[in-house]
């Protein structure tokens, strides 16, 4: 222990001295004594103790004076908060620093100065003795004040920083949250300053905030100094790691979303005081991602050690430094929005019908809260037009501070131009559990000032801001406990987007997950268009191209990392249940409306059953196209190290294309048995049926496609609507066909499942399957729970026959 009475160093406290020293000091504390032997890098410091305040005060006999200025605050009369608090900051900051507080904090200086030497500079922060705690975090309401340099600037800033404990916006919180202003001191944090300003910062947490999902690692991130990201003034990197798969040894990004990051804060050096300003972020350097995927591995083996520390999910700040190029841990708290959810209830929000695709979009950004909300839109640019805000209104603005608290508290949804996913209005809008859509760009000219809109952000990671009031409905599901049927409930997922939330829904894995959703949405060119961006004719296509691929080597780098991304994350957030990924099954005319595709694409009078599926995979037309597929899916189950991905092979027509496919894939490094590699084909021709005997020596499954079977078998082109009376995969001949490939299945020991629209639309059809014996049937999200408990009580019922 050091000899000073008001100073304690990082190594000299912990988690239990809260009291002394608040929350913030107490976990970095507590982390440089427990996790810098486990490579967790943290800044050395010291902490200024609570003690300190209160004896500054004592020494001062300023207590009266507050109590005077503070007593009978009504915090919602605006003009009366600000008056007392800016009296109450000149009561503590003309309380000076007692000379033996000024001498321990010089003389702890000195020391640093030994360790870093005699240049460091300094980040002066608080730490309220209450703040951090697991119910109420006052982030964000006291000062930080940094570059700090020099003895003279460093005590300034000290006594500044005690004053901060009076900033308006911390005593309207005390007031909100039931706190007294005099039982509640402040500590403060003198530590090396990381010069990220040099470089990036931003938050992790070691959950998906959206969701609650648990399994990973989130990661935001900008260049410059970390205000930006928390506060939301800019649109930050986005980076997520799967936790029990890094823990294997793995080491591989699950998923990167790449932000616009148009400004940067910086210092800019004075000669009385160091201020901090926002420059252009270089166009360059926005293209680019502002970490490397070495500092994403990095930060998440941080995060793991930290949340196993502390046994519950933490809300992480980090830095890098400019200057040594190193990661750095600035502090960590409890997480209390997403970790606090029922698990056993799902609650989704459902745009009713076709509303949404006929009305107008006002807006776009990143969405927050899963959820949707209308309201009269009202547009607040300044905090003096917070009176003219009602209860319900959809708060529009550029970005929010913690000033603006009292109001989003009462809004209906918040929409911002700036911010990301972490950034304050997002933070606030999870806590209140209200929808939030952040970056929106031009929100505030788009979004027609006391017009009714509706706030939708239950259509992916794009949260969209609708002209109007849409219908929608809130389904709540109890899922827990929940028996579970001896046929396996699987679910259809193609949007990685909505994963993570999906796999809260009783599942036994996910019998289909569509490549082609992925390809559409999140690399939109044609494979072999990124192979040979030469020989595409449109010019706008080329600079499409251009621009997708930036930050990326070549095109194909592009497309093995945007498809392996898309796909681990849906098998990421149902590890370790299958998740059965079906290699890409456009037709001709599906590809060729791809970016660059026409180029590639022959025009077919009937491509519903032409050049597509196994067909192309081997043939010189798509063989490239291919062997990029193949890339990603051996990217996912072997850097990814996510070995539950079950690859099927769709419109297999004939057992010679089965041998021909198998051998394609195996010069890719996708050989069948290796790694536990298992294989499906999808069963949706008649001669999978018919010789179902050799085409089971092939593969480990077959999951029938009802759709493709039931027009082949019935020779009824499902896209015709002339001749949709005639479709019904509920026809005896298609059943008979179901049932013989289920048969076929069991007689040679192989896995048989049934992924089609049929049982999720027919309840009649999901019995039929289940009295075949199918060993599992795959539905829409929408539709699992009610299916389980059908499939449950006939389950029963059959066993008493």
């Amino acid at each position: 222990m050091s000899d000073f009475t008001y100073v304690r160093f990082f190594e000299e406290i912990g988690i239990a001295d809260v009291p002394l020293v608040g929350g913030k000091n107490a976990s970095l504390g507590e982390m440089f004594q427990k996790l810098t032997g486990q490579g967790v890098r943290v800044p050395h410091g010291f902490a200024i103790t609570a003690e300190a305040y209160r004896h500054m005060l004592d020494s001062a006999g300023a207590w009266d004076a507050l109590h005077a200025a503070l007593d009978d605050l009504d915090a919602d009369d605006v003009t009366a908060l600000a008056r007392k608090g800016k009296r109450a900051r000149e009561i503590v900051y003309g309380a000076g620093l007692p000379p033996e507080l000024a001498a321990e904090i010089t003389a702890a200086y000195r020391q640093l100065q030994d360790e870093y030497g005699e240049d460091v500079s300094l980040a002066v922060r608080s730490s309220a003795t209450a703040e951090d705690l697991p119910t109420a975090s006052f982030a964000g309401q006291q000062e930080t004040f940094l570059n700090i340099k020099g003895t003279e600037s460093l005590l300034d800033a000290c006594r500044r920083c005690f004053a901060s404990l009076f900033t308006d916006r911390a005593i309207h919180y005390r007031i909100d949250q039931n706190f007294d202003h005099f039982k509640v001191s402040l500590s403060i944090g003198v530590m090396k300053m990381v010069r990220s300003d040099l470089a990036s910062s931003g938050v992790m947490f070691t959950l998906d905030t959206e969701s609650g999902f648990h399994d990973v690692v989130f990661i935001t991130g900008a260049y410059g100094l970390g205000e930006n990201v928390v506060q939301g003034a800019v649109d930050p990197d986005e980076f997520y790691v799967h936790k029990p798969t890094y823990q294997a040894g793995h080491r591989a990004v699950l998923r990167r979303l790449i932000g616009d990051k148009a400004v940067k804060m910086i210092f800019v050096e004075g000669e009385t005081k160091n201020t901090t300003r926002n420059i252009p972020t270089p166009k360059a350097d926005r293209a680019r991602f502002c970490v490397t995927d070495d500092d994403v591995l990095e930060l998440a083996g941080y995060a793991c050690a930290i949340e196993s520390h502390y046994g519950r999910p933490m809300d992480i700040e980090w830095a890098k430094d400019g200057l040594d190029g190193r990661l750095y841990i600035v502090q960590a708290r409890p997480e209390t929005a997403a970790s606090q959810r029922s698990q056993t209830v799902v609650e989704s929000y459902v745009l009713e019908g076709k509303g949404a695709e006929r009305k107008e979009v006002l807006a776009e950004g990143r969405s927050v809260g899963e959820k949707v909300a209308t309201g009269v839109a009202r547009r607040m640019d300044n905090l003096g037009k917070l009176s003219e805000f009602r209860p319900g209104d959809v708060l529009v603005a550029d970005i929010t501070t913690p000033d603006w608290e009292p109001i989003m508290k009462i809004a209906a949804a918040i929409v911002t131009n700036r911010g990301g996913r972490t950034c304050h209005a997002a933070i606030i809008a999870r806590e209140l559990g209200i929808p939030a859509v952040v970056g929106a760009g031009d929100a505030t000219t788009s979004v027609p000032d006391g017009e009714v809109v509706t706030v939708s952000c239950v259509e992916g990671d794009t949260g969209r801001v609708y002209r109007g009031a849409l219908d929608f409905r809130v389904d709540r599901t109890e899922v827990s406990d929940q028996e579970r049927p001896h046929t396996e409930i699987m679910i259809n997922l193609g949007n990685p987007d909505l994963a993570f939330k999906t796999s809260f829904l009783p599942n036994d894995g996910v019998g289909l997950a569509r490549m082609e959703f992925i390809i559409n949405e999140y690399i939109r060119v044609h494979p072999l268009a990124l192979l040979h961006p030469d020989r595409v004719s449109d010019p706008d296509a080329r600079r499409t191209i251009e621009t997708l691929t930036y930050a990326y080597s070549d095109g194909a780098e592009f497309f093995v990392e945007r498809l392996s991304e898309g796909i681990g994350t849906i098998a990421a957030a149902f590890w370790p249940k299958p998740v059965v990924v079906r290699m890409s099954d456009f037709k001709t005319n599906e590809y060729a409306s791809l970016v660059g595709g026409s180029d590639f694409e022959a025009a077919e009078s009937n491509p519903m059953i032409g050049f597509r599926g196994a067909s192309r995979y081997a043939h010189p037309a798509y063989a490239e196209g291919f062997a990029l597929e193949c890339r990603a899916m051996k990217r996912v189950r072997e850097q990814m190290g996510l070995t539950n991905v079950v690859l099927m092979l769709p419109f297999v027509r004939r057992v010679a294309e089965a041998d021909l496919v198998l051998t394609e894939m195996a010069k890719h490094g996708l050989r069948r048995g290796e790694n536990g590699l298992r294989v499906y084909a999808m069963c949706e021709i008649p001669n999978n049926v018919i010789l179902i005997d050799e085409f089971a020596k092939r593969f480990d499954g077959f999951s029938i496609g009802s759709n493709d079977l039931t027009q082949l078998t019935l020779g009824v082109d499902r896209d015709s609507e002339i001749v949709a009376f005639d479709y019904d995969e509920r026809d005896e001949g298609v059943k008979e066909m179901i049932r013989l490939a289920v048969e076929g299945c069991r007689r040679n020991g192989i896995h048989s499942g049934l992924c089609g629209q049929a049982p999720s639309d027919y309840p009649d059809m999901a019995e039929f399957l289940v009295r075949c014996g199918i060993d599992s049937i795959s539905l829409n999200p929408d539709v699992v729970v009610k299916t389980t408990r059908q499939i449950l009580d006939l389950e029963r019922a059959v066993q008493l026959q």
